[in-house]
């Protein structure tokens, strides 16, 4: 019954994160009650079997206060009945460490709020009106920490926390009931949920903000995308540990990944990617290390061991970013910050070698050895360039095409490419489409097209997809003698040449590239078969409009931009790119180091 075991759920965590900020122990507090019906001693209930001692346990109803001589009685009511000659809730709070509400508004007085203990919890969880008003409780006991059920107050206790997750843990083991075991195992879910910091994706369902574990956050919000990864999973260890579960997890590692999908999107295309950037971590250098998105992915990069991260940035400002967001950053251990603009031991000596790099750019040196010290992705890719580290991640303010235009004179071209090109990839609902070129060359010749499609289809490749690709066309095979047309299929004949193997066809419109039955109305024998996932476009326009369009009107996830064809694993992340974007590339960024490596060694 969600009313009794789902309220009795979530007023236990706070309890348990309620407490642990007062610095008390749930053994040693006494608690009282204003309600003592099915909810409130399931609250009760299940905080004593999570070490509250009974006989520290008051009731009291719209009778009084509830003693042993009162009649007709339930038993799990006069489990708690007491000796006392205490009648009234007034009578019983004196020395209470926890208030519980499960009653009516206002029957706690703003004049009584003195007999509590030092450092109370008061659960006032009477809607739509509390037993007490939080003003009241901030203006008379400053040292308490207040919960309401309401959601325009600080610590909202709300059932829907646990539920349905608690039963998507239950149901996905099979279990027989729901027992006591997997309900604790909820109650600390939720509570560790919120001492933790938050993710870009849980800020954005907190409006932006992100919350930070103290007394004005001691449970997370009812609707925090983290819920199901944590509460399902612990509830379904629970039910497989105490006996009930009838088809137990063997893997919760694939589990939990199921899971992913319904928090982060990109989770089962990247998930290969994580898997090997997570083999041999690399340093990868972040331009715009004081950005809130760099540093919440440094967060999730060193949790899952997926990268080194270093810092470009003010240390002091890094510094106090982490500790507002709540982050867990080593900074100076884990995470290594330089700045630019003050460590001349680190950056002096890259002056000259930049000022040679620009020079041949139209750079003097002057102003090469000042650009060092203020452009950011310059310093980013100086340091890659000098072996300071493995891998680097620039972009996400200004124009896109700047950021380029700084680091192609210090990170060039592969020696056997002839351009530098873009893939981007969308995640949208009916599947995974790659998309090239979308950033870097406006009409790309024939050659170009060639080019771009063999690097484009081994990076899906190291999605551990098999590329499927499509040369995109107004024109359907053969229809058009225009010159864009005919530049596709001149391409399409060089890449069969060079790449037997690979699924390709075109040129062909795009309804005909995903969706099969319509290319088989328009050519028999097409080898392509099924659905295209690469995306390969006869211009910079068509390819950048079209990744915008299935964007926004598809609810598109995009990874990327990925740049092809570079000397080392540099990428440049587009303004509105999200923590979880930035991740993505730094992982792709940490893979193609590791490749680096594997060929150089």
């Amino acid at each position: 019954h969600d009313d009794q075991h789902g309220t009795a759920i979530t007023v236990a965590a706070a309890v348990r994160n309620g407490l642990l900020v007062q610095g008390k122990e749930l053994r040693d507090v006494k608690l009282v009650t204003s309600g003592a019906g099915a909810a409130a001693l399931a609250c009760v209930d299940l905080l004593v079997s999570m070490g509250l001692k009974p006989e520290n346990v008051t009731l009291t109803d719209i009778k009084g206060v509830v003693t042993k001589d009162r009649p007709d009685m339930l038993p799990n009511m006069a489990r708690y009945a007491r000796d006392t000659n205490a009648a009234t809730l007034h009578d019983a709070l004196p020395g209470a460490d926890i208030f519980m509400g499960l009653s009516a508004p206002n029957v706690l007085k703003a004049e009584w709020l003195p007999l509590l203990a030092d450092r109370p919890l008061i659960l006032a969880l009477a809607n739509p009106d509390p037993e007490i008003n939080p003003d009241l409780v901030s203006a008379a006991r400053p040292d308490a920490i207040m919960a309401t059920g309401r959601s325009d107050y600080a610590n909202q206790v709300n059932n829907v926390l646990c539920f349905p997750f608690i039963f998507r843990g239950a149901l996905d083991v099979w279990a027989t009931t729901i027992n006591e075991a997997m309900k604790i195992a909820a109650v600390e879910a939720i509570a560790k949920l919120a001492r933790v910091e938050a993710s870009e994706v849980v800020a954005a369902a907190y409006g932006g903000a992100a919350p930070v574990f103290g007394p004005e956050y001691i449970i997370p919000k009812p609707f925090d995308p983290r819920l199901i990864l944590e509460i399902a999973p612990a509830v379904a260890r629970a039910a497989i540990e105490t006996g009930v579960a009838r088809r137990p997890i063997t893997d919760f590692v694939a589990y939990q990944r199921d899971l992913e999908r319904f928090v982060f999107r990109s989770g089962y295309l990247m998930r290969p990617v994580f898997e090997a950037a997570m083999r041999d971590p690399k340093r990868v250098v972040f331009a715009e290390g004081e950005d809130e998105r760099v540093l919440r992915a440094a967060q999730t990069l060193l949790d899952d061991e997926i990268a080194r991260p270093i810092l470009l940035g003010r240390r002091d400002v890094i510094a106090a970013k982490v500790k507002e967001m709540g982050l867990r950053l080593n900074l100076g251990q884990t995470v290594q910050i330089l700045d630019p603009a003050s460590d001349r031991d680190v950056f002096d000596r890259l002056i000259p070698e930049y000022q040679r790099l620009a020079g041949r750019h139209g750079t003097p040196p002057d102003p090469a050895a000042r650009r060092l010290a203020t452009r950011p992705s310059v310093a980013a890719a100086m340091l890659l360039h000098d072996g300071q580290a493995d891998a680097a991640i620039c972009g996400g303010t200004g124009a896109w095409w700047r950021q380029i235009q700084y680091i192609l004179p210090i990170i060039p071209r592969r020696p056997d490419v002839n351009r530098v090109y873009a893939l981007s990839c969308l995640i949208i609902p009916s599947g995974v489409l790659f998309i090239c070129d979308t950033f870097m060359v406006v009409d790309p010749t024939a050659e170009q097209i060639t080019e771009m499609t063999l690097l484009a289809a081994e990076e899906v490749r190291g999605f551990g997809l098999t590329p499927k690709a499509a040369l995109v066309s107004h024109s359907s095979f053969g229809a058009s003698d225009s010159q864009s047309a005919r530049k596709m299929r001149q391409a399409l004949a060089m890449i069969r040449a060079r790449a037997p193997g690979l699924e390709i066809d075109g040129e062909m419109h795009a309804d005909a590239a995903l969706v099969q039955a319509i290319r088989d109305k328009a050519v028999p024998d097409s080898r392509l078969t099924g659905t295209a996932n690469l995306l390969i476009m006869p211009t910079l326009d068509a390819a950048n409009i079209s990744f915008n369009v299935l964007k926004a009107a598809a609810d598109g996830l995009p990874v990327g931009p990925i740049l092809l064809g570079m000397s080392k694993p540099i990428h440049v992340v587009v303004p509105s790119v999200t923590a979880r974007g930035i991740v993505n590339l730094s992982a792709l960024a940490v893979v193609e180091a590791q490749e680096q490596a594997r060929v150089v060694g």
